[in-house]
């Protein structure tokens, strides 16, 4: 239904890009992600003569695969932040190149606010964190914040701390949260991960920025039922979190639908929590996962590979 009320927007604004293609004549069009809309633009623009460039690639490996053949037909390079997705491209002919994945580099960007000056910022007190990142839309965190404080109880010992966003009110996350001593940070997520002891995450790229930053996590989902049936048999992967799917193993558990409860939270977090094993374990993968996002520099290098492209006539 939103999609539908937002279409004459849409289409107005596949209008608009039209226009100023022909308008701009660039020596090549780069498509970042969106691929309902963006795909649109480059059959228009590859049938008018343009170069077609795809920076980070939209999740065809995961469904609706049949618009590889738009991608081969119409996109002259394809340019891709995960090593998976340059097999998946080579197996269907298409020119595809893998430069590492940005959030490297915007890691590398972030600055670590001391300890004790965190603390007092946020008026933490002395007791470990676990970190809670309940998503990053309102519909999201009202149903996923609401699950994962239920653990409270169990960890009495810890202090639980929100990773809010900025486009939610705390007046929202307070009606969740009711009266839990419970503390919400907006927009400071680098530095709540960094001195959590583990984290409670909504799957999406908070999955991997967590595990960049090295804490232990659980990865949370639950959506509308019907959508999920509907979804699971649209989309063709063994896993829901970008941590696993990048290592193509369950390096961190994922609690999905009926599996999102309290019991199996608890479980789980009490294992990352108390089971140096698992904790050593999740560690040494997250080493790895590092490796397999390749090195920082991810945009300077699709620059160079453009660049290259357009002095090849």
């Amino acid at each position: 239904a939103e999609v539908i009320e937002k279409l004459p927007v849409i289409l107005k604004n596949i209008s608009f890009c039209k226009q100023d293609i022909i308008r701009f004549k660039p020596d090549a069009l780069i498509l970042v992600d969106y691929p309902g809309f963006n795909l649109r633009i480059a059959e228009f623009a590859k049938k008018a003569g343009f170069r077609v460039v795809y920076y980070i690639s939209p999740q065809v490996w995961a469904w609706k695969k049949s618009r590889v053949k738009k991608i081969k037909k119409y996109v002259d390079k394809m340019i891709v932040i995960l090593h998976f997705e340059k097999e998946f491209y080579a197996r269907y002919g298409v020119d595809v190149d893998f430069v590492g994945h940005p959030q490297l580099d915007a890691l590398a960007e972030e600055t670590v606010t001391p300890k004790e000056k965190f603390y007092e910022k946020y008026l933490l007190d002395d007791q470990p964190i676990i970190a809670l990142l309940p998503g990053s839309r309102k519909q999201e965190v009202g149903r996923m914040l609401s699950i994962m404080l239920e653990v409270m109880p169990d960890f009495e010992t810890y202090q639980f701390v929100v990773a809010g966003v900025n486009t939610i009110t705390l007046k929202y996350y307070r009606s969740i949260i009711g009266e839990k001593p419970v503390h919400v940070l907006i927009n400071d997520t680098h530095d709540l991960l960094h001195y959590a002891e583990a984290a409670l995450v909504t799957s999406g790229t908070a999955t991997l920025e967590t595990a960049l930053t090295g804490t232990p996590e659980v990865i949370c989902y639950k959506g509308n039922s019907l959508s999920y049936r509907i979804a699971k048999k649209l989309i063709d992967v063994k896993y829901i979190s970008l941590v696993n799917l990048i290592m193509d193993k369950m390096v961190v558990k994922e609690l999905i639908q009926h599996e999102l409860n309290k019991d199996n939270l608890v479980k789980e977090l009490d294992a990352l929590l108390y089971d140096p094993v698992t904790r050593k374990r999740i560690k040494s993968d997250y080493v790895e996962l590092r490796k397999k996002l390749g090195q920082e520099g991810a945009s300077g290098r699709a620059a160079e590979l453009i660049v290259g492209m357009l002095k090849i006539k």
